[in-house]
């Protein structure tokens, strides 16, 4: 029993630790209350883990919120700043975190083509900026059960617009799996194999 020799981890097709970047856009608490397409712990614990395999594999990773320095919203659940105790979230006006420029900067400053996204809402802060980045010769994955709508035909018809525009569709299981590919991998194995029996 022979593993392949690891491909080449900056041009591979597949997502790796090495051609990927995570974008966690608007995880706060009325946000999350808002959510009807999913069950908002669930919800919760799904980008807590999607958050936990992006530290895991060493992914740049861009943080963001809107309308905290305003006032008008608080600031990012406790449980993403927990995976991330070090990254401060770019905070924003915007409801496209694309047409913020200190995001878009951040976004590019990582020098990944292959970007991993999440938002709440799918709609809206989901999938505006997935589909500007798209527009730039981006190639998009969105992390399905780790972003929600204010309804499930929300959420379904956005996740629809965006696929027919060139976004990949993923769950955090098979983000998981492709980023780890082999068990043979052993510095990562273990913890790859906590998060996704935890």
């Amino acid at each position: 029993m022979n593993s392949e020799k690891i491909r080449d981890q900056k041009n591979d097709h597949l997502l790796t630790p090495e051609n990927s970047a995570f974008i966690a856009i608007d995880y706060q608490p009325i946000q999350v209350e808002s959510i009807k397409s999913m069950d908002n712990k669930e919800l919760v614990k799904n980008i807590v883990k999607t958050a936990k395999l992006a530290k895991l594999y060493k992914l740049p990773t861009v943080l963001s919120t809107v309308n905290v320095s305003t006032g008008q919203n608080e600031g990012q659940i406790k449980e993403l700043t927990e995976v991330f105790p070090d990254i401060e979230p770019i905070d924003r006006t915007t409801i496209n975190s694309w047409e913020d420029e200190e995001f878009n900067k951040k976004v590019k400053e990582t020098g990944r083509k292959k970007l991993i996204m999440t938002a709440l809402w799918t709609e809206a802060c989901l999938s505006f900026p997935a589909l500007d980045a798209i527009e730039e010769g981006y190639e998009v994955y969105a992390v399905c059960d780790a972003v929600g709508g204010t309804s499930k035909e929300a959420h379904e018809k956005a996740l629809r617009r965006m696929e027919q525009a060139g976004v990949k569709l993923i769950s955090w299981v098979q983000l998981a799996c492709e980023l780890q590919r082999d068990w043979n991998r052993k510095e990562t194995a273990e913890e790859f194999s906590k998060i996704l029996f935890g």
